[in-house]
């Protein structure tokens, strides 16, 4: 099965927290990778999104790294928060 991903970075300007994290997650940049399959039985080619994770876009060297889950509509939900004035 043909896979592909797509990355992006985003850049939150104030701590934000995602579903299911006990604390705050720092401002900066993340980069969101989403992961798709080619669906095959079709005669057109389309992608099928089977994950999205977010994760710090450059960590300190010598730091684990956490890869987090996140839904694309809690992400949008995230970055529209971030947008809003403080």
């Amino acid at each position: 099965m043909q896979t592909r991903t797509q990355e992006e970075v985003v850049v939150f300007h104030r701590p934000f927290r995602l579903r299911g994290e006990t604390v705050d997650l720092p401002a900066g940049a993340w980069l969101v990778a989403t992961e798709e399959e080619l669906i095959e039985a079709l005669s057109f080619p389309a992608w099928r999104r089977t994950a999205t994770t977010i994760r710090p876009h450059r960590p300190a060297p010598g730091r684990t790294v956490r890869i987090l889950p996140i839904d694309p509509d809690e992400l949008a939900a995230v970055r529209a928060a971030d947008a809003v004035p403080a």
